[in-house]
């Protein structure tokens, strides 16, 4: 187990034939009619977490907007 995930961190990501494993494991696992709600909930845990990542940017950004408007107010003082 620990030889193929360093086979993988090693070369990148899987290849063709290691797709189709992972795929036929996915739906053997799972069943075909799972696969579309798994999806829909990777895309809604995806689309959260750039909303909060877009969000904490925008955070940061305010903070250092409001710093240069204290750092200009002081230094015209």
């Amino acid at each position: 187990m620990m030889e193929m995930l360093g086979n993988i961190l090693l070369f990148g990501m899987p290849g063709g034939p290691e797709w189709l494993i992972i795929i036929l494991f996915v739906i053997i696992f799972f069943g075909a009619k799972k696969i579309p709600e798994l999806a829909r909930g990777l895309g809604k845990g995806i689309r959260e977490f750039k909303d909060a990542t877009k969000g904490v940017k925008d955070e940061i950004e305010e903070g250092i907007k409001s710093t240069d408007k204290e750092v200009k107010k002081a230094t015209e003082d």
